[in-house]
C-alpha cells in the first residue's frame, strides 16, 4: 500500500510546495489541510461513526459521519467524497457527487496525541444532505470505521456531555443551528 502524500501548509494554510507522507507530517507537527463531512438524513438525524480500535488518535471514539486529509493535488470537496466513498460506502449505486456538498466553514486545530503524533490541521467542514440514506445499505471500511449509526440532535449533544465523541466543538456548534434551522 502506498503511503498518502499531503501538501505541507504554513501557519496561515498557504501551501510551501513541500509535499510529504502523512506519518511524517503528524511526526514533525507540519500544518496541512483535511475534511470533515456531516451526513444528515431527511429526519435531521446525523450520520455517526465509530472510528476503529487501531487508529492512530481518538480509537474507539464516535466521530462525525466522515473526516479525513486532503491528498496531494486533491480540492477540499474532491477529498470530501473520495472520504465518503472509501470509508463508508452509501452502496445505492452511485458515487457521492462533489456538488451535493454544502460548505459551512474552515477552522484549524492544534492537538499533540504523542511525540510522534502531532496534529497541526486546517480543516473544511462540509454537510451532506442524504434524504435516502439506509443505515443498512451503508458499507463500512473496516479498517477505518467499526460502527456507524443515527442521531437526533439532543443525542448528539448528550454523547458531547459524555465525551464519548471526538471533540469538534466548531462543527458540531455549527451543525446543531444548522438543523435548527431546518
Amino acid at each position: 500500500m502506498s503511503q498518502e502524500l499531503i501538501d505541507v501548509l504554513d501557519e496561515n494554510g498557504i501551501k510551501t510546495g513541500e509535499i510529504l507522507p502523512r506519518e511524517e507530517i503528524h511526526k514533525k507537527g507540519l500544518w496541512h489541510r483535511s475534511i470533515v463531512v456531516a451526513i444528515i438524513n431527511d429526519k435531521n438525524e446525523i450520520l455517526l461513526q465509530q472510528r476503529a480500535e487501531q487508529k492512530d488518535k481518538n480509537a474507539g471514539m464516535w466521530d462525525i459521519s466522515v473526516a479525513g486529509h486532503i491528498s496531494t493535488g486533491q480540492d477540499a470537496l474532491s477529498a470530501a467524497a473520495r472520504e465518503i466513498n472509501e470509508e463508508i460506502s452509501i452502496s445505492l449505486g452511485y458515487h457521492v457527487d462533489i456538488k451535493s456538498f454544502r460548505y459551512m466553514f474552515s477552522y484549524r486545530t492544534q492537538q499533540k496525541f504523542s511525540n510522534h503524533f502531532i496534529e497541526n490541521q486546517f480543516y473544511d467542514f462540509f454537510i451532506l444532505r442524504k434524504e435516502d440514506l439506509d443505515i443498512n445499505k451503508i458499507k463500512m471500511q473496516e479498517s477505518e470505521v467499526q460502527a456507524i449509526k443515527l442521531v437526533s440532535i439532543n443525542e448528539l449533544m448528550d454523547m458531547r456531555d459524555k465525551n464519548i465523541i471526538v471533540e469538534r466543538k466548531a462543527v458540531y456548534d455549527e451543525l446543531i443551528n444548522y438543523l435548527h434551522r431546518y
